[in-house]
């Protein structure tokens, strides 16, 4: 298991993640790069895919950042 801190070399490598510590149908976080939409830039976001229900933004809370339990997904 790893820290926010370890998990963002891997996510900004194109790698997905997750938090054992969540219970629910949570499959994996990944950072999308910077792109563009509409002619202009777009900077690089988290989204974290739902079981279900497919992706969403994903803001990291002070317990993720904190977490010791963060794993790559494979």
């Amino acid at each position: 298991m790893m820290t926010f801190e370890e998990v963002l070399p891997l996510l900004k490598a194109g790698k997905k993640v997750i938090r054992e510590g969540w219970p629910g149908a949570e499959l994996y976080v990944k950072l999308v790069e910077e792109s563009t939409f509409d002619q202009e830039k777009l900077n690089p976001y988290f989204l974290i895919n739902v079981e279900g229900e497919g992706y969403t933004m994903f803001t990291p809370t002070v317990c993720d950042l904190l977490a010791e339990d963060w794993v790559e997904v494979k």
